[in-house]
């Protein structure tokens, strides 16, 4: 992350970026806001992050070089095989700017999520 200080809203950490990262970042942001239309936006680890029923859902950050996903880390487990492509770890994936943003991995990662949530708020 470029060095600035803790962003009070999702639309000031984004417009701390370069125009190309922030183009990114503003259609990973729709897409999880369409994905989850019931998250509620905040910022929390000073990264963008969607809560949904009282917890985090998703966090996402932009970095010099990629976008971070960050859909803790049954959310990289169960999308392990689709997810080898790319740089990963117990609960964040990195996707490199100036390539293909796989947007339907994305959407179906997030999905995973909110059917999860849904799940453990409903015990």
């Amino acid at each position: 992350m470029a060095e600035r200080p803790t962003a009070g809203s999702i639309e000031e950490y984004i417009a701390g970026f370069p125009p190309e990262t922030q183009e990114v970042l503003k259609e990973l942001r729709a897409l999880i806001r369409a994905t989850a239309p019931d998250a509620i936006e905040t910022i929390s680890y000073a990264m963008p992050t969607f809560d949904l029923n009282g917890k985090h859902l998703v966090h996402f950050a932009g970095f010099k070089h990629h976008v971070g996903l960050y859909p803790m880390p049954s959310g990289i487990e169960a999308f392990r095989a689709e997810l080898g492509p790319y740089k990963n770890a117990k609960g964040s994936v990195q996707f490199p700017l100036g390539k293909p943003m796989p947007w339907d991995l994305v959407r179906r990662i997030v999905e995973y999520r909110v059917r999860e949530n849904a799940r453990k708020t409903s015990k």
